[in-house]
């Protein structure tokens, strides 16, 4: 059963209640994320994120490190390019506590300078850790080219220039002018009452204020169009890495339910396309896939893979074959009836998380404002046929395609074969 409350300033709080579970989970969703910065901030949500958990004016550090590990549940934060996002997964008898913890961070953090000059530091280790990892750079670098100068290109973390220059000042600043009451809802999924989830809530929010007069902030414009760009990075590694890919419509796009199917059909799963052209009948990779990344007025469909730089040109050729493959032949009725058997189960088998309930909703409220039945998108899935994701395939990936490879490349082009 679902209920939503709004409260007079704005804030949102919905939830779910599910029978047969005596677990919640809980999240403050705040629609700002890296999307929300400009080039002299960016990652100060993330640094944002990271201060949620460094004092309040009842807890320090340890304190709240020490009640998260009582409570026993999965508490977390993360920053997206569109929400920040604080969370936690407790036994229902702790919502009290975990709601008065929650709260108690996103309202109610001091951003001691002290404290942020020592999370800067660890915030600096975490980019140099990502771009150490060139599985992890490689799709930083993709996003740079397909999105080349909006934000959504820039990596949620931020850049070492930014963050080493970061300050307070400039966090309580981009909170304050952010973290509005009509960007936050409070989910909640499980074995939870409303009415108490309500209360619980009420005294943080009702009377939360942006700390920054004026108008709330317009979102970023979406990404201007521009020809996808192609790009090769040399490093010193034992493997190249590669994504490939394109833009796609966003969270609301009418196509939505046959790109996930054509994302399935192309390189979703073990059974897929690339998957088993690559990996199992070629033997070139050991990690290749496809993968969506949505947002609210864009997206991107991208393909990675790790392959040796002597079979590079090869793997690049059947990345480009498969594509053209889906705009020229409608998939087979097996072939899709198969895609569509495993994103059901998917979805499916995403309701027996509270956590992935509790997000989904949130998710759902912000784009939609409403709540949406499981039942309703397997009906949508249900409705896919093979012209459709033909159709979506000639729009999105009849055209030129994004790349970036990073690796030890070393003739001075890369044969990108039908991309």
């Amino acid at each position: 059963m679902f209920a939503k409350t709004v409260l007079d300033n704005g804030v949102r709080i919905i939830s779910e209640r599910v029978d047969g579970v005596r677990t919640v989970a809980v999240g403050i969703w705040i629609e700002a994320g890296s999307r929300d910065e400009h080039d002299l901030n960016a990652g100060v949500s993330h640094c944002i994120e990271h201060m949620f958990f460094k004092g309040t004016g009842r807890r320090d550090a340890t304190a709240i490190a020490r009640e998260f590990d009582i409570l026993g549940g999965n508490g977390n934060a993360f920053t997206s390019r569109e929400h920040t996002c604080c969370h936690a997964t407790v036994r229902d008898a702790d919502l009290p506590q975990l709601v008065d913890l929650l709260a108690d961070l996103v309202c109610c953090s001091t951003f001691a300078e002290e404290e942020f000059i020592h999370e800067r530091g660890v915030i600096l280790q975490e980019i140099a850790m990502a771009e150490d990892d060139p599985a992890d750079l490689v799709h930083d670098l993709f996003a740079g080219l397909l999105f080349a100068g909006h934000p959504l290109g820039r990596p949620v973390l931020g850049g070492r220039e930014t963050v080493a220059v970061m300050d307070r000042h400039r966090l309580l600043d981009h909170r304050g002018r952010f973290h509005r009451p009509e960007r936050i809802v409070i989910s909640a999924a499980g074995n939870v009452a409303h009415e108490e989830l309500v209360a619980l809530c009420r005294p943080y929010f009702e009377g939360f204020a942006p700390q920054a007069a004026g108008r709330p902030p317009a979102r970023t414009t979406p990404p201007p169009a521009s020809h996808p760009a192609r790009r090769i990075y040399r490093r010193d590694l034992e493997q190249v890495h590669v994504v490939l890919g394109v833009r796609t419509g966003g969270l609301a796009d009418p196509d939505r339910f046959a790109l996930v199917l054509l994302n399935v059909v192309l390189g979703g799963n073990m059974s897929s396309r690339l998957f088993q052209q690559i990996r199992e009948e070629r033997g070139l990779a050991y990690s290749v896939y496809s993968y969506l990344d949505t947002f609210a007025d864009c997206g991107q469909l991208a393909v990675y893979l790790g392959v040796d730089a002597a079979t590079l040109g090869e793997s690049l050729a059947i990345v480009g074959q498969q594509f053209a493959s889906l705009c020229e032949r409608p998939v087979a009725e097996a072939e899709l009836e198969r895609a569509l058997r495993y994103a059901l189960a998917d979805l499916y088998l995403s309701a027996e998380n509270m956590e992935a309930r509790m997000g989904r909703n949130a998710r759902n409220e912000f784009t939609f404002g409403r709540f949406i039945p499981y039942d309703e998108v397997a009906a949508q899935f249900g409705r896919v046929r093979a012209a459709d994701i033909q159709r979506l395939a000639r729009a999105i990936l009849g055209g030129p395609v994004a790349g970036a490879v990073l690796g030890p490349v070393v003739t001075p082009e890369v044969e990108w074969g039908a991309l």
